[in-house]
């Protein structure tokens, strides 16, 4: 490596990201899914394209894992625990039992439709049985969905990574079908993998949110850079202890993005930077790996496997796990075609090409066509379905105000800004109408461009930005009850909302 080579490197890299951004434009207006356009560019750049030359497998498995993790950290800091947390008994279950109807469901069809042998099979089911975090999240901003159904699929998603992994590794290692009881050493093993990434990342998520709550860093731009860092932190520590590393970030992301740390607003943003990073490099990489003429000898089988994946065992999975829970059919209908693949199946099916497992070469093929072909069906599909389906999203709710906390370790305080969206219901309250607790104020409102110190009788409007500081003991209260105000208005507290009560009454 030199400096040349070095300047060269970069400069090829910053065009591909140029061009990866504004590919984004380009996704958002013809609809076809930024995967496709990566993956496209990845090719592009292949040998059968420019001709740059990559065929190292071990480090695209490596390089993936680490995009995974970011992908599932910006996943988890974006979920709501209070959408989250009543999806989370059937997420569990589409997770595991789920995924082994899936597994079990395609290495049939891989087996008798397309000819490969049943380890070869049982690897295939494994790899596409996942449901992919980036692609479901980012098809759940464009779709609005009642919460128990997005909470759901975000849920899953961040959860059934984890013992699909596992089920990849341990069949790419072991013949289970000529060593049956292993199934019940990889039964248990599962389980407790599971449970230490479950514990690390309740440890890593609860440890580092009271940290950072409690430490003024000298500058805020430190805050982003630790919250990613505990995630990975999470990572690492799960993987290490023989527990299930992806389990581990998502969780301790979802605490750490529910735990109101200072400058939220900006941890979000730099979490979504580097996952788009993540994505857009993991994309492109899967596509030089990729081989254009053997894509093309294995198309049909990938579509034959992909029907049977997305047409039978999906929904065969969302039944059965649904059944305890009573689900409507239009909820398990779009659940069903909502089982969205992305960039996770191609990164796993590289697991078997580096455990030179037989087949392992036509393995990757497939999916990396499965996955290309049913994120062109049923990504853009989705929101026509739901519409069909007539499933009401949360328009009716009041929008939250956003609120960034910076902490004044000297004053013993925090200065919160507070911006009133549209929709929010603080538009049209008086300062003193919002009874903040003793020990917070409102002390600047800045509108059009323009700042005043308010009076009690000011108006907030939408648009409105307020300074407010609060002494450390009732800052949580004034968040609470900002947020009730938004939601509730005036009359937040009155009615008994949650968060609305200050112990002030006039």
């Amino acid at each position: 490596m030199t400096v040349d080579r070095l300047n060269e490197l970069m400069l090829a890299g910053a065009l591909v990201l140029l061009v990866a951004v504004a590919a984004v434009r380009l996704s958002s207006r013809s609809g076809l899914p930024t995967l496709l356009i990566y993956l496209a560019i990845g090719m592009g750049l292949g040998e059968d394209g420019l001709g740059v030359e990559f065929s190292d497998a071990e480090l695209t498995r490596v390089l993936g894992y680490a995009a995974l993790v970011v992908i599932l950290a910006e996943g988890g800091l974006g979920t709501r625990w209070q959408d989250m947390r009543p999806a989370i008994p059937a997420a569990a279950v589409l997770a595991t039992v789920g995924v082994g109807i899936s597994v079990g469901v395609t290495a049939a069809a891989a087996h008798f439709l397309a000819g490969l042998d049943w380890d070869s099979a049982l690897v295939m089911g494994a790899v596409v049985s996942s449901t992919d975090a980036a692609a479901v999240f980012s098809v759940l901003r464009r779709v609005r969905l009642p919460r128990r159904l997005s909470g759901v699929l975000e849920a899953e998603s961040g959860f059934n990574d984890a013992p699909v992994v596992i089920l990849v590794v341990a069949f790419s290692d072991v013949d289970f079908a000529h060593e049956p009881g292993e199934w019940w050493l990889l039964a248990g093993g599962m389980l407790v993998e599971l449970a230490i990434g479950l514990v690390v990342g309740l440890v890593v998520g609860r440890v580092g949110a009271l940290g950072l709550r409690h430490v003024a860093l000298p500058a805020s731009g430190l805050y982003p850079i630790a919250v990613v860092a505990l995630t990975v932190l999470a990572y690492a520590a799960g993987a290490l202890a023989h527990g299930s590393g992806f389990l581990a970030v998502y969780v301790a992301a979802v605490l750490l993005g529910n735990a109101r740390l200072p400058h939220r607003p900006a941890t979000r943003g730099f979490a979504d930077a580097v996952a788009w990073l993540a994505q857009i490099g993991l994309f492109v990489l899967l596509g030089l790996l990729a081989d254009p003429s053997g894509l093309w000898r294995d198309f049909w089988p990938a579509v034959v496997i992909g029907a049977a994946l997305s047409l039978v065992a999906r929904p065969l999975s969302v039944v059965v796990c649904l059944l305890p829970f009573r689900r409507p059919w239009r909820e398990q209908l779009l659940l069903s075609w909502a089982g969205l693949r992305g960039a996770v199946p191609i990164v796993l099916a590289t697991i078997p090409v580096v455990a030179d497992v037989p087949d392992s070469d036509r393995i990757f093929n497939i999916v990396f066509v499965l996955v290309g072909v049913y994120t062109l069906v049923q990504g853009p599909t989705l929101p026509w379905l739901a519409r069909r389906l007539r499933l009401p999203g949360e328009t009716e709710k009041a929008v939250d105000v956003d609120i960034e906390s910076a902490p004044l370790e000297r004053l013993r305080g925090h200065l919160l800004s507070v911006t009133i969206p549209e929709g929010s219901r603080m538009h049209g309250v008086e300062v003193a109408e919002l009874r903040l607790p003793p020990g917070a104020a409102v002390t600047l409102v800045v509108r059009d461009g323009t700042s005043f110190v308010p009076q009690p009788v000011t108006v907030l409007r939408r648009g409105d930005e307020l300074l407010v500081v609060a002494t450390d003991p009732v800052r949580d209260a004034v968040e609470r009850r900002l947020l009730a105000v938004s939601r509730g208005g005036k009359l937040a507290g009155w009615l008994g909302d949650a968060g609305g009560s200050t112990g002030v009454r006039d």
